[in-house]
């Protein structure tokens, strides 16, 4: 029993130290996976034919800028602000600015859901297609989006050490707050 009990306590202190390396070091390395992905795909979409959802990415491009870009013009305004919002986010630089270009851009990332929902979810029993899928996985990029955007102000994880055997429990973590901002209360 005392060996189970060692090997627990072992793995408790190597949980302990694992989360206080991801408190210190998560947000910076969502920040640039983030980065990543929109400059890797709109690097890609500067290139006709090898973006999946081309067709459907200037089609709804077209709609949403009233014709003002249209085919290829879509395309290249789409990866110019991909590549920008993933420039921002790579390099912490102008972060508030990629933040709310990536707004702008999920809109129309997820309006296709909206504007061509027969085309999107036209599988049997209404079962989303590829593009669909494709669209739909855009939902975690927000809530990164929205982690990254909550630093702006000084938001930070702070550790605080728990056993894994107190926790093992417990559902997610309160947020607190410091000082309640204007017209809040402080959530506990």
């Amino acid at each position: 029993m005392n060996t189970a009990t060692d090997l627990f306590n072992r793995f408790d202190r190597l949980d302990t130290r694992i989360n206080s390396w991801l408190v210190a070091h998560s947000v910076n390395i969502l920040r640039v996976c983030l980065g990543l992905v929109f400059f890797g795909f709109g690097v890609l979409k500067f290139f006709p034919g090898i973006s999946p959802i081309e067709s459907l990415a200037t089609r709804t491009t077209a709609i949403l800028t009233l014709g003002l870009f249209t085919g290829h013009n879509a395309m290249d305004f789409v990866a110019g602000l991909e590549c920008v919002i993933g420039v921002c986010f790579l390099t912490g630089r102008f972060l508030r600015v990629g933040v709310w270009l990536m707004a702008a851009q999920m809109i129309g990332a997820m309006a296709p859901v909206l504007l061509f929902p027969g085309e999107l979810f036209s599988g049997p029993h209404h079962a989303p297609s590829l593009a669909a899928q494709y669209i739909l996985k855009d939902i975690i990029l927000i809530a990164a989006g929205m982690v990254i955007a909550s630093t702006w102000t000084g938001a930070r994880i702070v550790a605080e050490p728990k056993s894994l055997r107190s926790t093992l429990g417990t559902r997610v973590s309160r947020v607190y707050r410091t000082k309640p901002i204007a017209g809040q209360t402080i959530i506990a």
